[in-house]
């Protein structure tokens, strides 16, 4: 600052000065302090004899005591200049204080004129400020910042993933009006799939019995073995034509779980379960789109109750169920199993050509049964099962 300002203009007060720095950056800072006696002279009047002495705070602490300005200066209206070093940490404010203690003249020229005297303050920061577009952030924070908002993801997959709501979800989707169920609901309802809780075992391997459904219905889900060669195709056959199928006599299917390597089905659970315990297949020959009049898939189901066109070349027709139904009829009559059961001499084909249809009745009811209705049954169940002359005979 010119000599010629600091001559010309401070600023006075009869006992103290405090002057503030507000919103500084923590860190060292360069103070200076001008100082410039313009109220006393150097001539040989009164006022040439008055002293002006102070003492000087920065931050708190005293850095000039009964300080002089004419002494320090060589005289009066000369610029002098103290250089100090204060420290700004916390509280981002720097404080600088003048305070008169009472030494000194105290009248001359007039009361109110010894007090501490300041021309200019100027402060300058020690370090290096941060830049206008902001504060530069270290590599160090760069890489914490990127550390924590990857875990923060994962843990949120994690959780996700915990309840049930990520998976592997099977490429082929079906526009099914059935509900989806989580490989997690599934597995916690039937206690990781423990063998306490299967109920049977067709041909697309366990069925497991476990209470789902928020009404309280019982429920059970097929399984399709890790063994099987059968894959996602046969699985979802098997949804698209079950699904559409709805009929009272018929077991009811809910829903389905695509996840991972896992295929199951969720169906109606039979509490006074079925008539034998293979029967989980039934009802696969119901055609996905009515316009096709076969279709052509690898087979999926419980051998000796698939038609043979379809057990033999997997060509699968809608007189598949009526075949299916032949036989569970020919079952209930004989009291025999058709997948454990393969003598040939009561060939039911056989016995029909030799006028003997009775022979198949289950020989616990004894005498105790309508003869007519029993053959009507039979021959009801032979023309569902009628196959060509080619083909094996069945194994009754």
């Amino acid at each position: 600052m010119p000599d010629f300002d600091l001559n010309t203009t401070a600023r006075l007060s009869p006992l103290s000065l405090t002057y503030y720095g507000l919103c500084l950056g923590n860190g060292n800072y360069i103070v200076k302090l001008h100082f410039a006696e313009i109220v006393f002279t150097d001539d040989r009047t009164y006022s040439s004899i008055g002293k002006r002495i102070f003492d000087v705070y920065i931050q708190g602490e005293l850095v000039l005591k009964d300080f002089n300005i004419e002494d320090e200066a060589g005289g009066t209206h000369r610029a002098v200049v103290k250089n100090f070093t204060a420290i700004v940490a916390t509280t981002n404010t720097l404080e600088i204080r003048f305070y008169w203690a009472g030494k000194g003249t105290q009248s001359i020229p007039y009361r109110g004129t010894y007090g501490p005297l300041i021309s200019a303050i100027s402060v300058d920061p020690d370090f290096t400020p941060p830049s206008e577009g902001g504060r530069k952030i270290s590599a160090g924070a760069v890489i914490g910042i990127v550390a924590s908002v990857l875990c923060v993801i994962f843990l949120i997959l994690g959780i996700l993933w915990w309840k049930g709501c990520l998976g592997k979800k099977s490429a082929i989707r079906l526009d099914l009006q059935t509900a989806s169920f989580t490989l997690r609901q599934i597995k916690a309802a039937t206690n990781n799939f423990d063998v306490a809780n299967t109920i049977g075992e067709g041909g697309f391997e366990p069925v497991y019995k476990y209470g789902l459904l928020f009404d309280g219905t019982i429920i059970a889900v097929k399984q399709l073995s890790s063994k099987s060669k059968q894959g996602t195709l046969d699985f979802v056959n098997e949804i698209g034509m079950i699904a559409a199928l709805q009929h009272l006599n018929l077991v009811k299917l809910y829903g389905c779980c695509i996840e991972g390597n896992q295929l199951l089905l969720v169906y109606e659970y039979m509490e006074n379960n079925s008539l034998a315990h293979a029967l989980f297949d039934f009802g696969l020959a119901k055609l996905d789109e009515e316009e096709n009049i076969h279709i052509s898939t690898r087979i999926a189901g419980t051998i000796g109750y698939m038609a043979p066109e379809y057990a033999l070349r997997g060509y699968l027709t809608d007189k598949a169920d009526v075949y299916s139904f032949g036989i569970v009829a020919l079952e209930i009559v004989s009291g025999k199993s058709n997948t454990n059961y393969r003598p040939k001499a009561d060939c039911a084909y056989v016995l029909q050509e030799r006028g003997s249809l009775l022979e198949l009745v289950d020989p616990k009811l004894g005498s105790e049964f309508n003869k007519e209705e029993a053959i009507g049954m039979i021959t009801i169940a032979l023309l569902r099962t009628s196959t060509s002359s080619t083909l094996p005979c069945l194994p009754w």
